[in-house]
């Protein structure tokens, strides 16, 4: 039988940085599946799609920052970062759940985090039957995991954000051009063309990509629950756990239930 190839996301916004990676990965790791983004926004979005086993993701990216995309990756696989840049406390790293390479790629340094990352990924770690956030545990161990979102949210802290938080968006509603303030949005969902934005007076439809609108949004407020669903926090009643991986949120004096794939049930964990 053949074993499930290992699956890396690299993400960078520069072509010919990402290209060398992919071909040093390919020479220092045959057999690896690789995948790519060209910037952050991509990035969580292939991450959710392809749920890789480990990401190398460049730190300034557009749209979503490396830092952001781990922040939002949680722990829950782990994290290389690439950067040309020595100010983003990359020395911490070392002593984290996380690793780092400086660009331009050196060979050995890029084997150095890879060899960390096999013993990391090796099949000792997960019993039979685990689901993808128990693998993720015990690839790394609850401790690694802790210590990697504790670093990383020192990283965003200092981090800054290229634009401030969207507060008003425009949509067409018939001839109507509509002002919608942000914060009387309840939830966004997200179809093959459009995306409603779901508010208490009623639905209206915008043509910005759920993944491009997510960067734009305060993750404080709004808690992506699914890859074609973010909701304002405000608005959650319950989180009902329908069966084993399957879960929905139930909003206050409405009578939709939201999806949560799984990468998201852990945020709705109880005490």
């Amino acid at each position: 039988m053949n074993e499930t190839p290992i699956i890396a996301l690299v993400a960078d916004d520069e072509e010919a940085p990402r290209e060398q990676l992919v071909a040093a990965l390919r020479e220092a790791w045959p057999g690896l599946r690789i995948e790519t983004a060209a910037n952050g926004v991509d990035a969580w979005d292939r991450y959710l799609e392809v749920e890789p086993d480990l990401c190398l993701l460049d730190i300034r990216m557009p749209g979503l920052s490396g830092i952001e995309v781990a922040r939002r990756i949680g722990g829950r696989t782990p994290v290389v970062f690439v950067s040309a840049f020595g100010d983003h406390a990359l020395a911490a790293f070392d002593a984290g759940a996380v690793d780092y390479v400086l660009k331009p790629v050196e060979r050995e340094r890029l084997g150095q985090a890879l060899a960390r990352l096999r013993q990391r990924l090796s099949p000792r770690a997960a019993p039979a039957g685990a689901d993808r956030a128990e693998e993720a545990r015990a690839v790394a161990g609850d401790g690694d995991a802790a210590a990697l979102q504790a670093l990383i949210e020192r990283l965003a802290a200092g981090f800054k954000r290229a634009t401030p938080p969207l507060t008003v968006l425009q949509a067409a509603v018939g001839r109507e051009v509509r002002m919608i303030r942000v914060d009387e949005v309840i939830y966004f969902e997200s179809d093959a063309r459009y995306t409603r934005v779901v508010t208490a007076s009623g639905d209206a439809l915008i043509r910005t990509p759920l993944k491009e609108l997510l960067a734009q949004l305060d993750e404080r407020e709004f808690w992506q629950v699914h890859r074609s669903v973010i909701v304002n926090h405000r608005h959650i009643a319950s989180a009902v756990r329908v069966d084993e991986g399957h879960m929905h949120l139930t909003l206050r004096g409405r009578d939709e239930r939201l999806p949560v794939s799984r990468h998201f049930q852990p945020m709705f964990k109880g005490q």
